[in-house]
């Protein structure tokens, strides 16, 4: 790559890689604290209704956002907002307050700024690097994503919460705050001087902005049918999510302490796919890999929800994030060409609205299902129901038409508005 485009991309990977170190130290530590507080299935499961509920209320405004503001700008202000809500919780956690609303607030707080952060971030590969550079640098930040979020990051939140769980969440504080340290060599990424003209003779309001991002998704037929597979996808993921902390403590009698291995391990199988996929995804093809995305993960929640084999577990835990993640490069990449850019921002937030929207129902449904029927039961039913919702899902996506899909590349980094010192 140039020089002058490799710069700007790789702020924008070290920004992501240090926020994704923040959330990989939280995923284990939130949930080691809720344990440690109680063991009711439902207020486990509670944790991922408030993290993901954002999803549902602020995820359409924070995409209209991203097309009218400078997306670096939201990336600085984002991460230091959910750096500031995790420190006040290792605050309180310090002095002894030890209540679970407290971390329902920290993590709601987060969660809206993690709206706005993750639109942002989805739509600036777009403006930094051509068509061809863009499976390619997909791979590269899912890849960090999968490494230091799930591989590095848990560890080493189980093992700073063993120490002190505010250790963990002070740990996760400061690295949302490099995160928006780092997005500040970002170049600006203000609406463009066409954009913006257009605005000008043609002005509206942020409502109009979300309805027409809204309706270009829904009208394009092929991201509509890719969002509903990774909805269940994530459903039921929530739905299973939540309780993996009890199953491993519970029927698989394992130690607290294994609960990081038990999110870095499916890393391996992430980071694979991510560095895969640019090479896999072409020979197989995006329509096998959308079949490969449901069923994989479906006869993994099986294998949890029966076994007890932690090796065979682990084994189905890979095989499953593996698939995922070639299926998720592959949907990255299909909106980042075949959205242009000026609504790129509103499309990836109605398309997110209905991926991540889910979650806080999954997260409740597993909780549900997991006080009345049981954990193991619970993993059961997943399996089975993603199975059944692949079935019509998944047969309407093709590779053919994944390529058809895409429009042609807009040039890399387009004249902003103003060009903004760093």
């Amino acid at each position: 790559m140039p020089v002058a485009v490799l710069r700007p991309f790789t702020a924008l990977w070290a920004s992501q890689a240090s926020s994704n170190l923040a959330d990989g130290v939280l995923q284990a530590a939130a949930p080691l604290l809720v344990a440690t507080l109680t063991r009711d299935p439902l207020v486990v499961a509670g944790m991922t209704v408030v993290q993901f509920l954002p999803w549902l209320l602020a995820t359409l405004p924070a995409g209209a956002m991203a097309d009218r503001m400078d997306r670096r700008r939201i990336l600085i202000v984002g991460n230091w907002l959910r750096a500031a809500g995790f420190a006040l919780l290792a605050l309180a956690l310090a002095n002894g307050w030890h209540h679970v609303a407290l971390l329902y607030a920290a993590v709601f707080i987060a969660g809206c700024a993690e709206t706005l952060v993750d639109n942002a971030a989805l739509a600036i590969p777009p403006r930094l690097l051509t068509r061809e550079k863009l499976e390619r640098a997909n791979g590269r930040l899912f890849a960090t994503q999968s490494v230091i979020n799930t591989f590095i990051g848990p560890p080493a939140g189980a093992a700073l919460f063993a120490l002190a769980a505010s250790a963990a969440f002070y740990t996760g504080a400061a690295a949302f705050a490099l995160a928006g340290l780092a997005a500040l060599l970002l170049p600006a990424l203000r609406p463009t001087s066409t954009e913006h003209e257009h605005r000008r003779s043609n002005p509206t309001t942020m409502t109009q902005d979300i309805r027409s991002g809204w309706t270009h998704f829904w009208r394009h037929d092929l991201l509509r049918r890719v969002a509903f597979i990774s909805a269940a996808i994530n459903f039921f993921s929530a739905a299973t999510g939540g309780l993996l902390v009890l199953l491993i403590t519970g029927p698989y009698q394992l130690a607290m302490s294994s609960y990081g291995l038990f999110i870095a391990v499916p890393a391996a199988g992430a980071i694979a796919g991510s560095l895969l996929a640019e090479h896999v995804v072409p020979r197989i093809g995006g329509g096998p890999t959308t079949w490969l995305a449901a069923l994989t993960p479906a006869a993994g929640y099986a294998v949890l929800g029966l076994g007890h084999s932690t090796p065979l577990a682990l084994a189905a835990m890979f095989g499953a994030a593996l698939a995922t993640s070639l299926n998720q490069i592959v949907v990255s990449t299909l909106r980042q060409a075949a959205v242009p850019d000026e609504l790129l921002g509103r499309v990836t937030a109605a398309y997110r609205l209905i991926v991540l929207g889910v979650v806080p129902l999954g997260a409740l449904g597993g909780g549900l299902f997991g006080r009345g029927l049981g954990i193991r039961s619970t993993f059961v039913a997943a399996g089975l129901g993603l199975t059944l919702a692949a079935i019509p899902l998944a047969s309407r996506v093709t590779t053919q038409g994944l390529r058809d899909a895409e429009t042609p590349p807009s040039p890399p980094l387009p004249r902003p508005l103003q060009t903004g010192s760093h």
